[in-house]
């Protein structure tokens, strides 16, 4: 593969892996912290109805980037041009910076919603956002070392 086809199936390979990792953690919010645990809801300042269509928004917006995700990554392996290294580096990344962005501009600066109500805040905010910055190291890590496409792994 030429290097101009090597960049764009690497940019296109963390695109993929982006959006899927942007999707997979609001999924997971989503339904742990909004259905399973009730937590609290993708907008909680107007009352629980305007919250569970807040939440419905929030769940299709997430689907919506897997869904996108898949199908650049689909293209891209149809293409024997899929850089793996890539798409998980932007899976860590998009799934790090959702949580940091999360955790500090939607819950902090915006004031949509809190983790948890009637608690010491500290501890979940810490724990949300560190693991957030993992993921972002993580992805980091991943994006700056050797990758290649899995065209270039078949001979």
């Amino acid at each position: 593969m030429d290097t101009t086809a090597t960049r764009a199936a690497t940019g296109r390979s963390v695109l993929a892996g982006v959006l899927i990792g942007v999707g997979v953690a609001a999924f997971l919010d989503e339904t742990v912290f909004h259905q399973l645990l009730h937590w609290h809801h993708f907008y909680d300042g107007a009352g629980l109805e305007a919250g569970l269509v807040s939440d419905g928004v929030f769940h299709a917006g997430g689907w919506l980037a897997i869904v996108v995700g898949l199908f650049l990554f689909a293209d891209l392996h149809r293409r024997r041009a899929t850089v793996p290294k890539r798409v998980w580096a932007g899976g860590f990344l998009g799934w790090g910076v959702f949580q940091v962005y999360d955790g500090l501009f939607q819950h902090k600066v915006l004031g949509l919603h809190q983790i948890r109500y009637e608690v010491d805040l500290l501890p979940y905010d810490l724990a949300w956002n560190i693991s957030g910055a993992v993921g972002v190291v993580i992805g980091v890590v991943l994006l700056l070392g050797p990758a290649r496409p899995i065209a270039g792994d078949r001979a």
